[in-house]
């Protein structure tokens, strides 16, 4: 079972002061923070155990949010979509693309957002949770296909 936190803007700014400026403390709570609880879940039933890697994972979704929606620094968000990946100056000429990370392309438009795909990445596999017979504390034999007989 996982573990729930309690956010904190005053510690979010303190760590990601680029923020203070474009981002007020009602957009944080109420705007961003859902979002953010969205993709990392932060209700005590997802994978996560520590209090503080739940914290971490909730503090970099905030900001990779933060930086899409509302930029950093009192500037304007970019309105470019993935990652600058070619630029001309004469006569203005910018291309963007996206990674090829299967699944990641939206994480990976921030540093914040990258970093925050790599550190879930434990969460991302799958579990094998093996059943066992409760009565005798050991795993359930069941038939297999035409009178074979097999472990599941």
């Amino acid at each position: 079972m996982g573990v729930q936190v309690t956010f904190s803007a005053p510690q979010f700014f303190q760590l990601f002061p680029q923020f203070q400026s474009s981002v007020s403390d009602l957009q944080l709570t109420n705007v961003i923070l859902p979002l953010a609880e969205q993709y990392v879940r932060n209700d005590g039933g997802g994978p996560v155990e520590s209090v503080q890697s739940q914290t971490n994972l909730l503090n970099l979704a905030v900001a990779h949010i933060c930086q899409l929606f509302y930029g950093a620094n009192g500037q304007t968000p970019s309105a470019l979509v993935g990652r600058i990946s070619d630029a001309t100056q004469g006569s203005v000429s910018v291309s963007v693309d996206m990674p090829e990370v299967p699944g990641a392309a939206w994480y990976m438009q921030t540093p914040f957002g990258a970093a925050l795909w790599q550190a879930m990445a434990p969460y991302r596999t799958a579990r094998y949770l093996a059943r066992v017979n409760p009565t005798t504390q050991g795993f359930v034999q069941y038939p297999l296909g035409a009178g074979g007989r097999g472990w599941r």
